[in-house]
């Protein structure tokens, strides 16, 4: 058995709640045995929902560690988490990444691109395999048009701030690296619409809706066009991309995509601060 320790701010919370069954899933499906075994959280208590880390570990049948280096000792593999709260992602990583172990980052990756980068420079400096996306990714609607040159897609969440991430992964999974430039266009207090342009014509358009709207993708490509609503299992495939990740110590796309998924996320929350006005980055 490998085991994995889990890294939150407060562990009972929606996906620290739903990915053990997703593992377990995962290990059928690949042929592995990989169980969350240890857990820490900085906070013992959830705001969620009140409960306790020694609580939540007792109901999944984990370990519940004291600190962040006994859980990093422990553990074969590591699960960061924290998905609410990317600016805890760094001060985390500053301790798990020089274990060298193979760890998953949960989305958002990291609150700005400098924190982003500064990840990567840490798990470089230690060798570690490391790797973070947002399950949107893994959406096999996306599937469905090759050659890409330019995508519309919706969502909504509680923020743009903290959803706008899904649709970014879409976008850079569809469009590659290089955009350059973005604007913001509010449509009242719960929609805005975030552009992204590319110097070679490449182009989309990101529409998010509070709490109101599914994810979609529309890509238009060189030979066809598509529009789809998703409705794939895509975290459930992440989470057997994150065991095949921890197996073979390769991450399944180009790293620099993340960065680059930072940066759209970045640069389209800062167009907020001059609406209906291109910025470039």
């Amino acid at each position: 058995m490998k085991k994995i320790g889990f890294i939150d701010y407060y562990v009972s919370e929606w996906h620290a709640n739903n990915y053990p069954a997703w593992i377990k899933a995962a290990n059928e499906t690949l042929g592995t045995d990989y169980q969350v075994a240890y857990a820490w959280a900085e906070l013992d208590t959830s705001p969620v929902d009140g409960v306790t880390t020694a609580q939540w570990c007792e109901k999944f049948g984990v370990t519940p560690c004291t600190t962040l280096e006994e859980l990093c000792e422990k553990s074969d593999v590591l699960l960061m988490l924290a998905p609410s709260d990317p600016e805890k992602h760094l001060p985390y990583a500053k301790v798990a990444l020089t274990y060298g172990k193979p760890i998953y980052i949960d989305k958002t990756f990291a609150p700005n691109l400098a924190e982003a980068e500064e990840m990567f420079a840490i798990a470089k400096a230690h060798g570690t395999p490391f790797f973070s996306s947002s399950a949107l990714r893994y959406a096999t609607e996306l599937d469905s048009v090759t050659n890409c040159v330019r995508m519309m897609t919706t969502g909504s969440g509680r923020s743009a701030d903290e959803y706008i991430v899904h649709q970014a992964e879409m976008v850079v999974k569809k469009l590659g690296l290089g955009a350059c430039r973005y604007m913001a266009e509010p449509w009242g207090e719960d929609e805005i619409l975030f552009r992204v342009g590319y110097e070679d014509g490449r182009a989309a358009v990101m529409s998010y809706t509070k709490n109101a709207s599914a994810f979609t993708a529309y890509m238009s490509g060189s030979e066809k066009t598509s529009w789809k609503k998703v409705e794939s299992a895509f975290f459930p495939a992440l989470l057997t991309d994150i065991l095949r990740f921890y197996t073979e110590g390769t991450v399944s796309f180009d790293v620099a995509e993340t960065l680059e998924v930072m940066k759209i996320r970045e640069n389209v929350l800062k167009a907020r601060s001059t609406p209906g006005e291109w910025i470039t980055a």
